[in-house]
């Protein structure tokens, strides 16, 4: 018998917008059983006539009577699944027709997993593809597995996660100091725990645009966040050096961009610096504080200063 996989759209007000792509997505599926929980989070909008016109059986439709939340819409979905294994899909983003199909024929010869992972695309507005990452990554341990996300071999969004929906639910949910990285902390922790499958071919879409949740929020608030990811991966991994050493440069570079969307230039250069300093000198800003002229005078005195070392 086939597993039943969940797939949770937690939406807001986006009956207008890309609720009905991200529906249609999931309901595309080829593989069967699925069931598609759509929790509404107290939208004022027409949403509910949006997901009631598809008529279909596996949609399960909730309409919060208050909005409580995004995290807390994430977990409701996670709370109400039925599935074996659990899909969160914003209501922007997108999985190809066979990305359930294609993960459990992956994960079968291996059993039970905490983790599977697609690779991925970025697209934008209109559905056009920025840019793909296949999913190169090893799945040999759990260091290796972060540190294929650090050196680009990988990348870690909801869409193109499959979680173990029990083990999910027993770690509590999508949850972390700030709430902006719950889901990175369920990918560690469970990755950890139960082991992960990797799944080369891209067969999900993430879609960036105006409106993303991503770049909305305060920057040292995700250092924080970051900075409590780091140190789980650090825990599941016996506080191993290279993975330290890694990931706060790679976070610290995660924020630098989150700073660009800045736009008081003086606010920006001063977030620069404090992330920076956060993330304990490792890796310095100049390539989004100097122009690249500037930087190759820079990187000229450098060679200067070693050769003359040399000599």
């Amino acid at each position: 018998m086939s597993k039943l996989i969940t797939i949770g759209i937690p939406t807001y007000n986006r009956a207008d917008g890309y609720l009905r792509q991200a529906l249609e997505s999931a309901l595309r599926q080829t593989y069967q059983p699925i069931e598609i929980i759509v929790s509404d989070n107290c939208s004022s909008d027409h949403t509910e006539a949006v997901v009631n016109s598809y008529h279909d059986p596996r949609i399960i439709y909730v309409k919060h009577p208050q909005n409580i939340g995004a995290i807390r819409n994430y977990n409701f979905c996670l709370e109400q699944a039925k599935g074996d294994y659990f899909l969160l899909l914003h209501d922007d983003d997108l999985i190809d027709e066979t990305f359930i199909e294609t993960c459990m024929k992956a994960a079968s010869p291996l059993g039970d997993v905490g983790v599977i992972q697609t690779g991925v695309r970025v697209i934008d507005d209109h559905g056009h593809e920025l840019h793909a990452k296949l999913n190169k990554g090893t799945g040999d341990s759990a260091k290796a597995y972060f540190l294929d996300w650090f050196s680009g071999r990988s990348a870690w969004y909801l869409c193109n996660s499959l979680f173990r929906t029990q083990c999910l639910k027993e770690l509590g949910g999508f949850k972390s100091k700030c709430n902006h990285v719950g889901d990175g902390v369920a990918i560690v922790m469970l990755a950890a725990r139960h082991g992960q499958v990797i799944v080369e071919e891209v067969k999900a879409s993430f879609r960036k645009h105006s409106g993303e949740l991503t770049f909305s929020v305060n920057v040292m608030d995700w250092c924080h966040d970051y900075l409590f990811l780091l140190e789980k991966m650090c825990e599941v991994t016996g506080n191993d050096s290279e993975v330290r050493r890694q990931g706060m440069r790679f976070f610290c570079i995660l924020n630098y961009n989150r700073a660009k969307a800045i736009r008081s230039y003086p606010k920006r250069m001063m977030t620069y610096f404090m992330v920076y300093k956060f993330f304990q000198y490792s890796y310095p800003p100049y390539g989004y504080v100097f122009s690249p002229r500037i930087l190759g005078f820079i990187e000229s005195g450098k060679g200067m200063i070693r050769r003359s070392l040399v000599k």
